[in-house]
């Protein structure tokens, strides 16, 4: 069983999270000010994307992505031969999860002289969530964060390290960039303590959801409108039977057009017996769903699946969307999820197949060897045998 340690990771005080917030909402809407008056101003475009992404990973703002695509059409249009735009439209792509169209715009920006070093951090990152060429990603991401000593490349490593099924060092990752961090933003903050969260509460093999709660907590401690650690917190509190808790941490995410925050609602609801609000709910989230895949299919399809397998009960539609994401982005945790799928939903065809392609890529790895499907295959060749 993988521990996790009692490490104290006091950090500098931040930003109050609400003031944060609106400066954000104030930042990013001065960034599209500049961007509309003047799209090849330097760092302009830039600015909006990250304020956007920012909007899209703590607020839960699904509307971010539809936007970002549009400036990088724009750009596209207008500048269609320059360095920039390709690096920029790459990065869209990457937010989107399309990362066949990300590698093409890199390699466009590459050729017309982008700056190597945003081609090299572009390209891992694509490397990483793709599950391509790790061990030269994980030489890289290591001698970067030891050379930097900054927040984000300790949780790129983290991240890899929790893809690579080395949970103890991704831990370990992840505080030493608690430990790291100097500045007033509490945005960092809080998306470490959500990584940490989701490392003791859904990756490692034995749960602890009391360490993934207390890293929850500590995420909307220093931003209360976090929608994703609110959300992934409120799962706890139901599994624990607290549902007025876990009504109050997503009651306050209602309007904000997130279908995982109304799909959870629902789940609430049922087990209060408030059926009625709870048809209200699934509906606006499968309604949600369906508008997310028809605009952004790469990008929402794992949540997809998991939607479908759960409360929103229909498993073929699980298996599509989880072998459009295995196919996208062929990690071990993507293939996981739609064997897992497979699985349940009694198609043993998809099962082996899905089990044949996850051996293909990732046997002999450290990584497979303590996944469910080692451990699904040692079952069958024991059964076989017996």
């Amino acid at each position: 069983m993988i521990v996790a340690p009692e490490v104290d990771c006091g950090v500098t005080p931040t930003t109050d999270g609400e003031i944060a917030i609106i400066n954000l909402e104030s930042a990013r809407s001065r960034s599209w000010t500049r961007f509309f008056a003047d799209p090849t101003r330097d760092g302009v475009a830039e600015t909006v994307v990250e304020n956007e992404q920012l909007a899209l990973q703590l607020i839960g703002d699904v509307c971010a992505l539809d936007r970002v695509t549009l400036l990088a059409a724009q750009l596209a249009r207008g500048h269609a031969a320059s360095a920039r735009a390709a690096l920029i439209q790459a990065q869209v792509a990457s937010m989107a999860h399309r990362f066949s169209d990300a590698g093409h715009h890199l390699a466009q920006a590459e050729i017309n002289g982008a700056p190597r070093a945003d081609i090299d951090r572009l390209r891992l990152n694509i490397d990483q969530a793709c599950g391509s060429n790790l061990d030269n990603v994980l030489d890289a991401r290591r001698r970067i964060a030891l050379e930097t000593r900054g927040l984000e490349d300790f949780v790129a490593l983290g991240s890899l390290l929790a893809d690579l099924h080395d949970f103890a060092a991704a831990d370990r990752a992840y505080k030493e960039a608690l430990r790291a961090y100097r500045d007033v933003s509490p945005f960092p903050i809080a998306r470490v303590g959500f990584q940490l969260g989701v490392l003791w509460g859904e990756l490692v093999p034995e749960r602890d959801l009391s360490a993934a709660a207390h890293w929850y907590r500590r995420a909307i401690e220093v931003l209360p409108m976090y929608t994703k650690a609110r959300v992934h917190l409120a799962e706890i509190r139901l599994s624990e039977g607290r549902l007025g808790e876990a009504e109050s941490l997503l009651e306050p995410l209602a309007a904000i057009g997130d279908p995982e925050v109304d799909w959870l609602l629902a789940d609430v609801l049922v087990a209060q017996g408030r059926l009625e609000e709870s048809e209200i709910r699934m509906t606006a989230a499968r309604t949600g769903f369906e508008s997310l895949l028809d605009r952004h299919l790469l990008a929402f399809a794992d949540h997809g699946a998991e939607f479908y397998a759960g409360s929103g009960g229909d498993l073929r539609r699980a298996l599509q969307l989880a072998r459009v994401n295995a196919d996208n982005r062929p990690t071990l945790r993507a293939f996981e999820q739609a064997h897992e799928i497979a699985v349940s939903a009694g198609d043993g065809a998809a099962a082996s197949e899905l089990r044949e392609q996850a051996v293909r890529r990732w046997d002999g790895t450290a990584a497979f060897r303590s996944s469910s499907l080692s451990r699904h295959q040692s079952e069958r060749c024991q059964g076989a045998a017996a």
